[in-house]
């Protein structure tokens, strides 16, 4: 029987990357954060001049984008643990700043990046046996996957996860900083032209808000049971 592919879509923060971490794990598929992909061309573009203040060069970003090499690598120095590299640079811990977060929804808006993004997604998953998560999985890169989620949680709840995890990394940011960078989003991801953040009707949706860790997988992995079985 050819592997799954589960597309896991949803709000930022709402821990949609920690859902599809855990259930590529418990059944041995490959783990695609398209996330960090958008993250790490805005990481370019913030490096190369195209961003400044508010004002996106996307014309310039453009011109560019074929010197962006985009790509996750799992070695043992890692420990086990998948980074994504921007032209052979490890750039996990800069991509996950709220400086990137402020202009990495404005960067997936333009269509060039998009178009170049899900063509190396599509590329990752072809053969299945893959769990994506990002905001257009089940919608556009794999609209024909056996298995779609859509996460959720309520903003308040999301912007407190993210200023923990924030905090981990040794960033401090104000809640109401968070709060609102994370509403700031939700508004551009969901209302932008190209590939917009939607759930799905076939989607089930996981609801993370009072959820712990472990009742999101169990939950979640029923629903893998049943696609397996059909």
């Amino acid at each position: 029987m050819k592997p799954l592919t589960i597309a896991v879509d949803g709000f930022s923060g709402c821990g949609k990357s920690t859902i599809a971490k855990d259930l590529a794990k418990h059944l041995g598929y490959v783990f695609i954060d398209s996330g960090a992909m958008y993250r790490g061309v805005t990481l370019y573009a913030l490096e190369n001049g195209f961003i400044s203040d508010k004002h996106v060069d996307a014309s310039g970003l453009i011109a560019k984008l074929n010197e962006v090499n985009i790509e996750f690598r799992l070695t043992a120095e890692l420990q086990g643990k998948q980074h994504l590299f921007l032209n052979g640079r490890d750039v996990e811990a800069e991509i996950r700043s709220l400086h990137v977060s402020g202009f990495v929804s404005q960067i997936a808006t333009i269509d060039e990046v998009r178009k170049k993004m899900v063509d190396i997604q599509r590329h990752m998953g072809e053969s299945g046996g893959v769990v994506m998560d990002g905001r257009d999985i089940g919608s556009v890169v794999f609209p024909n996957a056996e298995l779609k989620f859509f996460v959720t949680a309520q903003p308040e709840v999301r912007a407190k996860r993210r200023q923990l995890e924030l905090e981990e990394k040794g960033e401090h940011h104000s809640w109401e900083d968070i709060l609102k960078n994370l509403q700031e989003r939700d508004a551009m991801d969901t209302s932008r032209a190209n590939s917009p953040l939607i759930q799905v009707p076939e989607a089930i949706v996981i609801d993370t808000s009072n959820l712990t860790r472990e009742s999101q997988l169990e939950f979640a992995l029923s629903f893998v049971g049943n696609r397996k079985t059909m």
